[in-house]
């Protein structure tokens, strides 16, 4: 049996948002608000600075009392940030999103951005191969 890999298996045709690091908080939310996406990357010609997440928000720039419109990812963001490799097995994905706490780890080619996966993107791809099983032992069972 193949060994899946973050790229292609849990991540395909993903849009890339990268944000440059003198980007407001309040533009980074209206894009993670528009995109309906947890997290954003911030970048340098897709060479990976940072990540800002929901949680970075509430703690970093809500909880302080920060004004959103004038603080800059920069300032907010986890700077260098556990990376995942395309050929990372989702396992090696979802240990290290437990170990530390994440909900989103960028994915890294040779120093350049390529994806982010989410606990999501990894929830979505366990239950599809679990209804993959299911059917194929179903399929064993009335066909023999």
């Amino acid at each position: 049996m193949k060994q899946l890999a973050i790229i292609p298996d849990v991540v395909k045709d993903q849009e890339l948002i990268v944000l440059p690091p003198h980007t407001s908080v309040r533009d980074a939310a209206r894009v993670m608000a528009e995109r309906r996406i947890g997290a954003v990357m911030i970048g340098k010609r897709r060479q990976l600075l940072g990540i800002f997440t929901e949680r970075d928000m509430i703690t970093r720039v809500v909880a302080p009392g920060l004004d959103p419109g004038k603080v800059v990812l920069e300032d907010v963001m986890t700077a260098k940030p556990d990376t995942l490799k395309p050929s990372d097995s989702p396992r090696v994905a979802l240990d290290l999103m437990a170990k530390k706490g994440y909900r989103h780890l960028p994915v890294v080619d040779r120093g350049a951005i390529v994806a982010i996966v989410s606990v999501r993107d990894l929830y979505s791809l366990m239950v599809d191969r679990l209804e993959q099983g299911i059917v194929r032992m179903a399929e064993r069972v009335m066909f023999g």
